[in-house]
């Protein structure tokens, strides 16, 4: 990013009230750490107190873990601690995390956790560390560390027992996706005369409309009936929910009680309607599509519109995308007055009974901290901390300006998606199962009538509340 655009970027954040708005807990440090010096400033601190130590790594396959294998070096040389690092490709990265989180012996000290209702279940399931005391010891954490550089709606996500008074933190964010409308240039401007639709109505039109022209498809989705499509499906309905709460452990799917889901609510009837329209504007093959092949048909110039995780954006401008520099980004188009959208995060956690937690915790905060969490999200789009886009750093010198500003924009007004309830990846099926219903032709309203018959089912079957 080259200087105008650059003082362009920054003029853009105070526009946008990001450096006002936020609670002052919330907001970035005064003057964010960028080297070591930084990161050790006050107290003086030890990084190599457990030097000698060796600690197990379990990561998923993911961008994430790819920002982060050329800095390894340097952190076994800041602290003396060699890693062992076991990769695990998706899906089977989820069935190996529990797998090695319930054996024993245990071999893993420190592991990507996904800051979820899967977090929740291991929480419950008592397999997870918690992180807060290691945070309250200044002889375990640097001085210029700064938790509150994260979000609060981030930092919420793996902070247990939920809405209690002595609940503690077990999840460090590592990475995040927002939820933003990526589109094609090209198409936009031959068959919508250059419109960027505004709103959420507007764009299910448009996308039918190219659909309809066999020109494009207007539209690619997660179309696959599986759970993992929900967090985007949150996304689209919190677009349409409002300033009404949406607290966790229920979020927007109850109305502040287990025994009481609403998902008769016509906010939440919209929402799913609107996603069953794109799907419809979108290739025949939709109901068997999930991230993977989504993702590829848009990078491959054959979709008009793309809503989902904003952390595809690098790669859309990837040396090998036939779609670089052709791709814009914005938030959702509105629903009511102002767009909204939620977020889902990968985390770092530590499982209870690691041999080596405190040089585990050491290799959390050093991956985290200010500096490396800017150099690492290079290849994700998705720096959880404020202050890696609020400042000219590594990150913003490396993204693109149109997709920094989206994203900037919908951490505004993103909230989690997560659902902390043990049955919630079964209630996910159900609803993806109800968006099906309706993209085959089913009146979303009687679809919906059934899906919270099954949800009170479901909760039904736990006995007493989670």
């Amino acid at each position: 990013m080259g200087v105008l655009r650059r003082r362009r970027f920054m003029q853009l954040a105070a526009a946008s009230g990001l450096l006002t708005s936020l609670p002052a807990a919330c907001r970035p440090a005064a003057r964010p750490p960028t080297d070591e010096s930084a990161i050790n400033s006050g107290t003086p601190f030890d990084w190599r107190r457990f030097a000698g130590t060796e600690i197990a790594l379990l990561l998923d396959d993911h961008p994430w873990t790819t920002g982060l294998q050329p800095h390894l070096p340097e952190f076994e040389a800041l602290t003396g601690i060699t890693l062992k690092t076991r990769i695990v490709a998706e899906p089977e990265y989820f069935i190996e995390m529990e797998a090695t989180l319930r054996a024993s012996p245990m071999s893993a000290d420190a592991f990507f956790l996904p800051m979820d209702s899967t977090a929740y279940r291991l929480w419950g399931d008592d397999l997870l560390l918690p992180l807060t005391p290691f945070i309250n010891d200044p002889t375990l954490t640097a001085a210029g560390y700064n938790l509150f550089d994260f979000p609060e709606g981030f930092r919420l996500a793996a902070m247990y027992p939920p809405a209690s008074d002595d609940q503690q933190l077990y999840g460090i964010p590592a990475t995040f996706e927002a939820y933003i409308l990526f589109y094609n240039k090209r198409l936009v401007s031959q068959l919508l005369a250059g419109q960027v639709p505004q709103t959420m109505a507007e764009l299910v039109q448009a996308a039918s409309q190219i659909n309809k022209s066999g020109r494009a498809f207007g539209a690619v989705m997660r179309g696959v009936s599986s759970d993992a499509i929900i967090d985007t499906v949150t996304g689209i309905v919190l677009n349409g929910w409002g300033t009404d709460s949406t607290s966790l452990p229920f979020n927007l799917w109850f109305d502040g009680d287990w025994q009481k889901p609403r998902l008769t609510d016509p906010r939440i009837v919209e929402g799913l309607t609107t996603y069953a329209r794109l799907m419809q504007a979108g290739p025949p093959d939709i109901k068997q599509m999930d991230w993977p092949e989504a993702t590829q048909l848009f990078q491959a110039g054959k979709a008009a519109f793309y809503i989902d995780a904003s952390l595809f954006g690098p790669d859309f401008e990837d040396d090998t995308s036939a779609i670089a520099g052709q791709v814009g980004y914005t938030v959702l188009p509105r629903v009511h007055r102002q767009s909204l959208t939620g977020h889902w995060l990968w985390g770092l956690g530590i499982p209870q009974r690691s041999s080596r937690p405190q040089a585990a915790w050491l290799f959390i905060q050093w991956a985290t901290s200010p500096k490396m969490e800017a150099k690492i999200a290079v290849a994700t789009g998705g720096a959880p901390r404020f202050s890696s886009w609020l400042t000219p750093s590594v990150y913003t010198e490396a993204i693109n300006f149109d997709y920094a500003l989206a994203v900037q924009t919908a951490m505004q007004t993103s909230r989690p998606t997560v659902v902390l309830h043990p049955r919630w990846n079964q209630m996910a099926l159900a609803i993806a199962a109800t968006i099906h219903q309706i993209y085959d032709g089913a009146e979303p309203k009687l679809a919906v009538d059934q899906l919270q018959t099954t949800v009170v089912q479901l909760i039904a079957q736990v006995e007493g509340s989670p």
